[in-house]
């Protein structure tokens, strides 16, 4: 067996400079049985590729077929790329959350970008939004690959492709990239090409790859670290974002705030998290912030939660000043809350829907508090996002645009309405908390925390009106304003919602179907005709109800 590389900053290995043999001749039948149970969409391309098929198998071992798809994932966004950059040379950034099985994805898929003539910066593991923020500020990468299945079991795994922007690939590109991938995944003799491809590629051109990635890594962390910055202080100019972060800063100490990160094992604990929240006088305690320290399922909801409630509520009782903590999914690229409530006497998990809602307020409030509105402000978000985030842009004339499930759907969306003229300062899936806070293009954690933070912090003085005051003001609630108010005293006012959170089992179904264009088609015309029957009937029930979003109170925007 090849020997390993270590990667000297962490300790990990990954596969070494020379190819672990694939001694694999391919069969139809086999890459058709491997392709079957792959999903592939422009939220990401997933599968279970424990080498059992059981989804909570940590093995990084991957059968024979997955890993020659892996080789043909890579080969056909390297023409991609070429095709609709039309550049004959190409950089492309890779980069990979926590899980088992990616090291050998990506390496597979590294070689293959080399034999294809595209320069390569591997970063092993790493943050999605940390490896996305350099790709979209650094102006160096036509791409990104990013080998991750998000909150899903750790047996799962996938792909993410990105394009210079920093952002995935989406709309009508993702269904070219899915096309084209689909014509050749089960042609036996393409498969062996992608093989002889990889395998042809000498150990001399990986080295230096592999060599590079601590450096890699440092300037993806920078430019992350700079981008953070400018998302939480709402400007690019430098002496003012100084001024203002600043200033944040000053008011953080001065309120005394500890943040516990609970990061179980995900790619966040190689990120800056710890350096940035301090740098914003936060006091900052991380756990299981080693990679792959895994202690309970990945998916950053309900139970997951629980570890973290438990860990805040013993830092409190030792120190009054921890009253955050947030729980990420393995590529720690959202985040969801607990805070403590004085009330109660007791951690509270924040609900992803209420997550997103107080974002939502936090920077909506925060343009007018910086001056920074537009005339045309919008919300961009998913469609399971809960209609109070309507009411919530209501207050501060901003518009809510809704796009199909999908992070790259709802980043689609913002764009276009900034092409459009529209300040979209906020976007993201509320059905899952995560909020993409311009000019982020990525669901980002630390984003979650600045919006909390400035609605904690920024607070009203003699000649201004603090951010949960201009939410009293607008919403229509201003006898609840009071001015030593906290976390639990802002979510009292939010509009009154019932949601299901999408990690409790009623909302969960498992589909046996593959075809998940005709399920969403079949379930679209369903739920029409049962909507077209039933609004008539809640008016009569609730005659006092906002109508929804859309034109005769239609679902969606």
């Amino acid at each position: 067996m090849p020997a390993p590389y270590f990667d000297p900053e962490t300790g990990y290995s990954y596969p070494g400079p020379t190819m672990v043999p694939l001694q694999y001749t391919p069969m139809i039948h086999d890459l058709e049985e491997a392709l079957g149970s792959m999903i592939l969409s422009a939220s990401g391309w997933r599968k279970v590729y424990a080498v059992d098929g059981n989804e909570e198998n940590p093995s990084p071992q991957l059968k024979p077929a997955d890993r020659t798809l892996a080789l043909g994932m890579a080969d056909t966004f390297a023409t991609f790329l070429k095709d609709t950059t039309k550049k004959s040379l190409l950089r492309v950034c890779v980069g990979l959350d926590s899980r088992f099985t990616g090291p050998a994805l990506a390496d597979g898929m590294v070689r293959v970008l080399l034999a294809r003539g595209i320069e390569v910066d591997y970063l092993g593991i790493v943050a999605a939004p940390e490896i996305m923020a350099w790709v979209q500020t650094a102006g160096l990468h036509d791409g990104f690959i990013y080998v991750s299945a998000s909150h899903n079991p750790i047996g799962h795994n996938g792909v993410k492709f990105g394009l210079g922007n920093g952002g995935v690939v989406g709309g009508a590109q993702a269904a070219d990239l899915i096309a084209r991938f689909k014509a050749v995944a089960t042609d036996a003799v393409k498969a062996q090409g992608w093989i002889t491809l990889a395998s042809a590629v000498p150990a001399s051109d990986v080295e230096p790859v592999l060599r590079s990635l601590p450096a890699a890594r440092k300037f993806a962390a920078r430019a992350y670290a700079a981008l953070s910055d400018e998302i939480l202080t709402l400007t690019a100019q430098a002496p003012l974002q100084k001024q203002r972060k600043a200033e944040l800063a000053a008011l953080v100490k001065s309120r005394g705030l500890g943040i516990i990160g609970e990061l179980n094992g995900s790619a966040r604990g190689l990120s800056i998290d710890k350096t940035w929240l301090a740098g914003l006088g936060v006091k900052v305690l991380t756990l299981n912030d080693q990679p792959r320290q895994f202690v309970h399922r990945i998916v950053p909801e309900g139970p997951s939660l629980d570890l973290c409630r438990q860990e805040l509520e013993k830092a409190h009782a030792l120190e009054s000043e921890f009253s955050l903590g947030y729980v990420p999914d393995c590529d720690g690229d959202r985040g969801n809350v607990v805070f403590f409530d004085p009330a109660q006497g007791k951690a509270r998990i924040l609900e992803a829907q209420e997550v997103f809602a107080l974002c939502v307020l936090a920077e909506l409030a925060g343009l007018t508090y910086y001056s920074e509105a537009g005339t045309k402000v919008a919300v961009a978000c998913n469609d399971p996002t809960s209609f109070r985030i309507d009411s919530i842009a209501a207050a501060f004339g901003a518009t809510v645009a809704r796009a199909e499930v999908g992070e790259a759907n709802v980043v689609n969306k913002a764009r276009t309405l900034r092409s459009e003229g529209w300040t979209v300062r906020i976007l993201g899936e509320g059905s899952n908390g995560g909020n993409i806070t311009f000019p982020g293009s990525v669901r980002d954690p630390l984003s979650t925390l600045g919006s909390l933070l400035k609605l904690l912090c920024l607070r009203s003085t003699p000649d201004k009106a603090g951010l949960f005051e201009l939410w009293c003001q607008r919403s229509g609630q201003k006898a609840a304003y009071r001015p030593d108010y906290g976390l639990a005293d802002i979510i009292a006012t939010l509009p009154a919602w019932t949601t299901t959170p999408s990690s409790e089992d009623r909302a969960m179904l498992k589909i046996r179907g593959t075809d998940h264009g005709a399920l969403k088609a079949a379930f679209e015309q369903s739920w029409t005709a049962q909507w077209q029957a039933r609004k008539t009937r809640e008016r009569q029930k609730s005659p006092g109800l906002v109508p929804l979003s859309g034109q005769d109170g239609k679902p969606g925007v």
